[in-house]
């Protein structure tokens, strides 16, 4: 986990101060700043880009040093949200905002210190005011979006200016605004960086934006904890997972970098009504999980076809395993900012194969797909309900203890990451859930969708992303070029459309009973 700094309320004067000193903040001398600098560094008037004076220095935490090890310019490391407003904001207003936010949050206020492969660690520099102002108004016109997107995919904020974020405001599509957000992941993650923009939201609105408190979920029948048969992934915890299917027709690896993208705003699923006093029997979460199953074993079932049983990675015996980042931290302004979610595998096996043909055909069986919603819904529940462990596990610790040499590190992590793609999951699926912030912009509006967009680095090669935002699921599907082509990423799309939707409750018959 990056190492995480509570937010901090600025004076009664707005003028951000050096964060304190929390135990894992080693403060650090200040230089004398350099000539036509303002005394406290940074960004300074008049658009003059200096270097910010370093107030502390944090070594990086494990899953940032693994996220510096694999860095890869074919494949940025970046993560995309994009925020649609009704109406249009003021440049002037909106920058302030932004930059007061930065200094209330002064943890995302970080660049990479210099480093040489014999250092021991890597460090992050924190410092009093950004190096460069991360804010931009790019060109109205009607391609616009499409370019700020492209950036989004393909090029990473540097780590060595801070911040790693850049805020791209785009005005004029559709009569308002949109605000495009790229983070390097290997400073931050979306939630925090949501959380940064809820305040500067609240800074330019004038009005509070509280997170809404989460849902109270009914105690009763249905939430105990499974039985040992119902873990995830019972017999198949040393298969290797399945492999989302490379379309034949999709352009040379290596053709560009980055990745495509595919943006959609789906129905959320209808769900059983609850009974009084009894917790709902699956979770709109584990209808996204279904979905996602369906959608790469239909996939798969589409295109290896003449694949033979029990060949590796043949869609009828290799378990799918979709990675889910859990985020355990408070909304409030106290939320810790940087990598602070951990990633849970949830396994699909033995009863998936047994129950291929009716899941994968056109469309699902629906006695299948309730068999399979039971079967994720006990799933999560185990995995809920289970201590949270090390985001990485133990192996990632070791291997970035500060004993030998970030080079040497470096060179046997990226070798072992290769080794291990054969074991990694399927594909990874981030489901954000309802915004739990108002992002009231004031003038400009609440916003009417937001998306959020993952890497998708081989060997998964995808990862889909949702947000819930006016009783809307709010899509982003994300994939490697040296997997998909954007053709295949639009049949692809329509197939977890489609898997979605047979994942709905339907009321039953007179006199029937509903699955």
């Amino acid at each position: 986990m990056t190492a995480l700094q509570p937010a901090r309320h600025e004076p009664p004067d707005g003028r951000g101060e050096p964060p304190g000193g929390p135990d894992e903040l080693s403060p650090a001398p200040s230089p004398s700043p350099p000539s036509g600098e303002g005394a406290g560094g940074g960004f300074g008037g008049g658009g003059e880009q200096t270097r910010g004076i370093v107030v502390a220095r944090v070594p990086f935490p494990v899953v940032d040093e693994i996220s510096r090890h694999c860095l890869d310019e074919a494949e940025p490391e970046t993560v995309h949200i994009e925020v649609h407003l009704p109406g249009r904001v003021d440049p002037v207003r909106l920058r302030t905002a932004f930059h007061r936010a930065l200094a209330r949050h002064p943890r995302i206020l970080m660049r990479q210190a210099p480093v040489r492969w014999w250092h021991r660690r890597y460090t992050w520099q924190l410092t009093a005011a950004p190096d460069v102002d991360p804010v931009d108004f790019p060109p109205p016109g009607p391609d616009a979006l499409a370019r700020a997107r492209r950036r989004a995919l393909d090029g990473c904020p540097p780590l060595d200016a801070s911040p790693p974020v850049r805020l791209e405001v785009i005005e004029g599509t559709e009569g308002g605004t949109v605000l495009l957000l790229t983070l390097h992941h290997t400073a931050l993650d979306g939630p925090a960086c949501l959380r940064v923009l809820a305040t500067a939201a609240e800074l330019y609105g004038g009005a509070s934006n509280p997170p809404v408190p989460p849902p109270v979920r009914a105690a009763g029948p249905g939430t105990e904890r499974p039985q040992a048969d119902d873990q995830p992934g019972a017999g198949q915890r040393f298969s290797r997972p399945a492999r989302v299917a490379a379309d034949p027709g999709r352009a040379p690896q290596g053709a560009r970098p980055g990745n495509g993208m595919l943006l959609a705003e789906l129905p959320v699923p209808a769900r059983p009504p609850r009974a009084p006093g009894r917790a709902a029997p699956y979770t709109v979460n584990d209808q996204l999980l279904v979905a996602t199953w369906l959608m790469v074993a239909r996939w798969n079932r589409l295109h290896t076809p003449d694949r033979p049983p029990g060949t590796a990675g043949a869609p009828a015996t290799a378990p799918v395993v979709v990675t889910m980042p859990v985020d355990d931290r408070p909304r409030g302004v106290e939320m810790p900012i940087g990598n602070g979610t951990r990633l849970v595998p949830v396994g699909f096996g033995p009863e998936e194969r047994r129950d291929a043909g009716p899941l994968t055909a056109d469309p699902p069986d629906p006695d299948a797909v309730a068999r399979l919603l039971r079967r994720t819904a006990a799933r999560t529940r185990a995995l809920k309900a289970a201590p949270p462990g090390r985001q990485l596990g133990l192996p990632a610790t070791v291997l970035t203890a500060p004993v030998v040499p970030v080079g040497l590190r470096g060179a046997v992590t990226r070798a072992l990451r290769t080794a291990a793609a054969p074991w990694t999951s399927t594909t990874l699926l981030s489901n954000l859930g309802r915004i739990p912030y108002p992002l009231d912009f004031g003038d400009a509006g609440r916003p009417t969708a937001v998306w959020f967009s993952a890497p998708a680095r081989m060997p998964r090669g995808l990862t889909v992303t949702t947000v819930s935002v006016a009783g809307r699921i709010q899509l982003a599907l994300r994939w490697s070029p040296a997997l998909l082509d954007d053709t295949a990423g639009a049949r692809l799309g329509a197939l977890f459309r489609s898997s979605l939707a047979a994942t709905a409750w339907t009321p039953p018959p007179a006199g029937g009973a509903a699955r």
